[in-house]
């Protein structure tokens, strides 16, 4: 057809066709976006003489259309009698290839704009992340007298960052007499209302529409998941189910992490059922979820059960299953998993390289975490900033504090998360006055601290014994950034104060708290009993550990070490005997060696290369004995 086409359009009689036979050719040729074929009709027009304003037009658009972008403008150039059409079409060429400043110049010498116009420009700044640009222009464009179109706000919609401009552009559609029993309408500020986080009016407008679909369902639920709501999300479920919708493999994968944020296993069963009924399970982002939810929910053998089943493996599948192993600690699993997605040739995302590298230092041995370290640059990731963060936390857990700031100095985008693991990283390296520092150069540019800001440089006071410091900052977190204390807060200022000996102030912390105390802070005061050597005290406070049903060793070994000391051998053997019934304790070691890391439990027979490594350790003690007795 494209070869016939070409010979007519080279054929001596083809003046005796009308006008309506090139705008057909022009429309073939946009469907088949090719280059040389638009060519072709363009010197064909130009020798025909019909070189016209509406066959400009057509032309100005095909070469926009087939990617000949300086065709189109020199097209533009040579139509003598342009009309709004031609100014628009000119206009969305430049907004398309991204040139903003041209776009812009064109826009403001356009003898006569129309609706078409502004949505141009309008979807340009939106496409490029210009949101407030494009509302800005909006407002202009509302001054101008031109009446927006529905494609004006389905564009506004979809660039909304806060609640005000929202409600902003809800009101003005409404003043505008825009149609909402369309449902598109309705389903986008459905949509547009979730994102921002203002459930109860995305409620409202879905109760408002006088005819629903079941986007119009997803989106509510997707809403409902994004402010929070996931118990109000099971309950829209549960309701579009009653109303008689079938629901797709959206509305399921949302259900489902709605299940899996509110920990609710009870409640996901019947859903995971349907499913299974449905066959969803193999749409690979549903059985993501799916192992997503059971994961949390502690169910790791249905999780693992899932994945097995998965006849396709994808990226999304491999994740779940990998952060599901790491959250659980079977890191050696989730390592191996990562190994065999590798070899499948399945590419490795962002959230595969963050989630192997939070699980590297506590499984890997060095080279093998510089090995994923090398496959992040690889694979273009370096610049991330979840995988840069991970990248840092990896390394401090290794102790290779240098590697680690080095990284976080390279680093293009540094975000509160960034920041938080390089504080807690010097933390725990015994950085502590560097630690504090850097808290104080975050405030400094402006970035406002978190919880976990506060956990990281009050485990830097505590590991320090910097008292003074330790209390300024805490007296900072509700005063000055309304962050309330919690368990770990008062874990480290319990801690740092029972260290320097204020066992007493320490005490009056843990009685005026707004919950219990946890065993961490029992713990510090026992410690510190132990180290001021206050048998009564120690005493107190492991009877107390002990009634509050606190799981820890250390009470009873805090009391055997104290009795051992002040002589109280009968106590102290009561003390054992307790002990002996009440606990068990297994250890394990883990020494990496030529690329393999393993694991050596107490009292452990049995081991994987076992008979070799305890066949050695004979020869090495018999050795040892030897040169004993010589």
């Amino acid at each position: 057809m494209y070869l016939l086409l070409q010979r007519l359009c080279r054929h001596r009689s083809i003046h005796t066709y009308s006008l309506s036979f090139y705008t057909k050719l022009i429309d073939q040729c946009l469907r088949w976006k090719r280059p040389n074929f638009a060519k072709s009709i363009h010197a064909q027009l130009i020798k025909l003489g019909f070189n016209g304003t509406f066959l400009g037009n057509r032309c100005v658009d095909m070469y926009s259309k087939v990617g000949l972008f300086n065709y189109a403008l020199k097209v533009f150039g040579d139509i003598a009698d342009r009309n709004v059409y031609s100014w628009n079409i000119c206009l969305k060429t430049y907004a398309q290839h991204g040139d903003f400043e041209k776009a812009r110049l064109i826009f403001d010498k356009m003898p006569e704009r129309d609706v078409v116009s502004w949505n141009s420009m309008i979807s340009g700044y939106v496409s490029c992340g210009f949101s407030e640009q494009a509302l800005e222009l909006f407002l202009d464009m509302q001054k101008n007298g031109v009446r927006p179109s529905g494609f004006t706000f389905s564009i506004l919609i979809s660039s909304v960052e806060c609640v005000f401009a929202g409600k902003q552009i809800h009101c003005s559609m409404l003043r505008n007499g825009v149609d909402f029993s369309n449902v598109v309408v309705g389903n986008s500020l459905i949509d547009m209302y979730g994102k921002v986080g203002v459930v109860e009016y995305a409620l409202s407008v879905f109760w408002s529409m006088k005819e629903v679909d079941v986007i119009s369902w997803n989106s509510l639920i997707s809403a409902c998941c994004k402010s929070g709501y996931e118990e109000l999300a099971i309950d829209v479920f549960c309701w579009m189910r009653y109303q008689g919708y079938a629901p797709d493999e959206f509305t399921v994968s949302r259900v489902i992490s709605a299940c899996s944020g509110s920990r609710n296993l009870e409640k996901g069963k019947p859903i995971l059922c349907l499913c299974i009924k449905m066959g969803f399970f193999s749409n690979t982002i549903l059985s993501s979820a799916a192992i997503d939810y059971l994961s949390k929910c502690n169910r790791m053998e249905d999780s693992v059960h899932i994945f097995e089943e998965s006849s396709i493996w994808d990226s999304a599948l491999c994740n779940s299953m990998i952060s599901a192993y790491s959250q659980h600690g079977v890191e050696e699993k989730a390592f191996g998993i990562f190994v065999v997605s590798i070899r499948e040739n399945i590419r490795p995302t962002e959230f595969t390289l963050s989630s192997v590298l939070n699980c590297a230092s506590a499984f890997l041995a060095l080279e093998q975490g510089s090995q994923v370290h090398s496959l992040v640059i690889k694979s273009g990731f370096e610049s991330d900033s979840i995988v840069s963060s991970s990248l840092v936390a990896m390394y401090f857990r290794f102790g290779l504090v240098d590697a680690a700031l080095g990284i976080f100095a390279t680093m293009v985008v540094k975000d509160l998360i960034a920041w938080n693991t390089v504080i807690m990283g010097l933390a725990h390296n015994g950085k502590f006055l560097e630690s504090i520092g850097l808290f104080k150069q975050l405030k400094s540019r402006g970035l406002e601290p978190d919880k976990i800001t506060f956990s990281g440089v009050l485990l830097a006071c505590r590991f320090g014994g910097l008292l003074e410091e330790g209390m300024a900052i805490f007296s900072l977190m509700e005063k000055d950034y309304g962050i309330a204390p919690r368990d770990e807060h008062y874990a480290c200022v319990v801690d740092l104060m029972s260290r320097a000996g204020k066992l007493k102030e320490a005490i009056a912390i843990m009685e005026v708290m707004p919950h219990p105390p946890n065993a961490l802070m029992w713990e510090s005061i026992l410690c510190a009993c132990r180290i001021y050597g206050d048998l009564k005290l120690v005493e107190k406070v492991a009877e107390r550990m002990i009634d509050l049903k606190i799981e820890s060793l250390l009470s009873c070994s805090v009391l055997a070490q104290v009795y051992e000391h002040n002589g109280r051998w009968e106590s102290l053997v009561r003390v054992r005997r307790f002990m002996k019934q009440k606990y068990e304790v297994f250890d394990s070691s883990w020494v990496g060696f030529g690329g393999n890391v393993y694991a050596f439990e107490t009292n452990e027979t049995f081991h994987q290369g076992g008979e070799d490594i305890y066949s050695l350790l004979r020869l090495l003690t018999l050795e040892t004995q030897d040169q004993v007795y010589l």
